[in-house]
């Protein structure tokens, strides 16, 4: 049940963040004296709406969007000769640029308010915990474990069961060995990164081995006693592959925390930057979509389904349940701000019908007409939206096919947390 109720939440969420966005234009073009005609919620067929002096607003059939009817958006629209000086072409170039972006800034502003209150409750996801290598790290201690399972029986979680009796102690901690402390040489080899002191501790004999460290910049030296253990090789991703008989010394990496936590003070400039954060992450996310396109299809026909692969709507709602279920609030609300990142850098591209093509569009004709004033010639007027069509078919072709791709990946394949 309560996987249902994060669906609902999710994708209310969602809705509510898409009207938002659309609010973020009518407040704009209103506030500048422009006309508009029209705010509703979904699309289709009208479900209710009433008017507000000149402007209808409403909820229609189908919750996938919002639109807000501007007068004069493109010289493709009749516009009524009494509405002509306050069709939205007639204002100032930069009043223009602000009611289009004005839906990118509230997706944007939304999602810090939404960063802001995980920021002091749940805490931000740790950039640094999702690039982390454990092989290419610094050499440095984070956790020493009391015992070393030979056997290599794991948890439900995937890591290693908890210590038996009967279990050899852990030479790591026998040694005297804790968090903090960074591995300089490994039985006479020097040691720069946690992968080589893995290769290095795996391919030396069990028993005795001099161990060089450092603890708050001062070197010492310790003797650990290397048990011998059964382990998937370092090149088996999977863990499933057969066993190796290796040395153990019973040590783990540090590894940076997965959540980050602040005071509600603090938590106001780490929003902001948490939001820079995630900008750059959602242009890494559509730079690589195209090579992910092969595995969505992959995952369509059965494959497992890869965790990096790009989801819909319904899928990122799925996810949402399944982070409400399993008690991840954090997961929850990272997804929801990520989502409202992504829809406002998305919006921003400059290409039609999206809101950074019609923003592009009017700084080449004012670039145009400047550049046809130098040049002693008669302004050029406004593009030609029909010559555009033909592209923007295009890209609303393209758009739509991504989309049902995903959707269909969503739900044959899901992406799942447990």
């Amino acid at each position: 049940m309560s996987f249902w109720i994060g669906v609902l939440i999710f994708a209310l969420g969602i809705l509510v963040s898409v009207c938002l966005h659309e609010a973020g234009h009518l407040l704009t073009a209103k506030g500048f004296g422009m006309k508009a005609t029209h705010y509703f919620a979904g699309f289709g067929p009208t479900v209710f709406s009433f008017r507000r002096g000149e402007t209808e607003y409403g909820l229609k059939a189908i919750p996938a969007g919002g639109f807000v009817k501007i007068v004069g958006m493109t010289p493709l629209e009749d516009v009524a000769p009494a509405d002509k000086d306050r069709a939205f072409w007639r204002f100032p170039l930069w009043q223009r640029t602000v009611v289009l972006v004005a839906g990118s800034m509230t997706h944007f502003a939304l999602a810090v308010v939404i960063f802001f209150f995980a920021a002091f409750t749940t805490g931000l996801p740790n950039p640094a915990a999702a690039t982390f290598d454990p092989l290419e790290s610094d050499p440095v201690v984070g956790q020493v474990s009391e015992c070393v399972v030979q056997d290599y029986e794991l948890a439900k979680d995937g890591g290693l069961r908890a210590c038996r009796e009967g279990d050899p102690a852990g030479p790591a901690r026998a040694a005297g060995l804790r968090g903090g402390d960074e591995i300089v040489s490994f039985g006479g080899t020097s040691i720069t990164t946690y992968g080589r002191l893995v290769e290095t501790i795996r391919a030396t004999p069990p028993g005795p081995v001099e161990v060089t460290y450092l603890r708050n910049g001062t070197e010492r030296t310790t003797t650990a006693e290397l048990v011998a253990t059964q382990r998937p090789a370092l090149t088996d991703e999977t863990g499933k592959g057969p066993r190796q008989t290796v040395s153990a010394i019973g040590l783990s990496v540090e590894a940076p925390s997965v959540a980050l936590h602040y005071s509600a003070a603090a938590a106001a400039p780490a929003s902001v930057w948490y939001l820079g954060e995630s900008i750059g992450l959602t242009f890494d996310a559509i730079g690589a979509f195209p090579s992910k396109i092969p595995k969505l299809i992959d995952a369509i026909g059965g494959e497992k389904r890869d965790p990096e692969t790009p989801i819909s709507v319904v899928g990122a709602s799925r996810v949402g349940g399944e982070a409400v279920e399993l008690g991840l609030p954090i997961v929850f609300l990272a997804l929801l701000g990520g989502l409202n990142v992504f829809i406002g850098v998305f919006n921003l591209f400059p290409l039609l019908p999206l809101d950074g093509g019609h923003v592009a569009i009017a700084w080449y004709e004012r670039a145009r007409s400047w550049l046809a004033a130098r040049r002693g010639r008669p302004d050029p007027g406004r593009v030609d939206y029909n010559k555009l069509l033909p592209l923007t078919y295009v890209v609303l072709l393209l758009f739509g096919g991504l989309t049902l791709l995903t959707l269909t990946a969503d739900i044959v394949n899901p992406i799942t947390l447990q």
